[in-house]
């Protein structure tokens, strides 16, 4: 079956786009730190598990932190930025998606990286296993659109056959 270009093209433009918000949105959540950890432990007050021990552990250590040394937080605002920039990265994708694959090809090594880092540096700043099950995820689910991008940039390579 013979896909039509423009079709999929629009597909890669929507998983991209969607890709892009999902950095954006993750890398903005360091700015407003202590408010979101603050709801984070108010919403998982009636959890069962870790949960709720491990995020009002991580509001107050986050508030103490804000209360005492702000200047910290610089750090997760240029994580945000950082997060913003690689997102303007995948613009190339939208631009021209076969010539710019190797920025998808870089996004999945990134996604494959998440869970390395979640898994080996985590335990030496104390991070329960559970939480970095939750950081690994976010590697993994990264992969997702990407892939599906990388398979129809593959597919607009493929010579089209009369």
């Amino acid at each position: 079956m013979i896909m039509d270009p423009a079709r999929i093209h629009r597909r890669i433009r929507t998983w991209t786009i969607l890709f892009i918000a999902a950095l954006w949105s993750s890398g903005l959540t360091a700015v407003p730190l202590e408010a979101g950890t603050r709801w984070l432990s108010a919403t998982t007050t009636a959890w069962p598990g870790p949960w709720h021990g491990w995020a009002e552990h991580t509001a107050l250590a986050i508030a103490d932190v804000n209360a005492h040394h702000p200047f910290l937080f610089y750090g997760t605002d240029w994580l945000a930025f950082a997060h913003i920039v690689i997102g303007i990265a995948f613009f190339g994708v939208l631009r021209d998606p076969v010539r710019n694959r190797w920025i998808v090809e870089w996004g999945l090594w990134c996604c494959l990286l998440v869970p390395v880092l979640a898994f080996a540096w985590a335990p030496v700043r104390g991070i329960p296993f559970f939480w970095r099950c939750v950081d690994a995820s976010f590697g993994v689910i990264g992969a997702v659109p990407l892939l599906i991008v990388l398979r129809d940039i593959g597919t607009l390579e493929k010579p089209v056959r009369p």
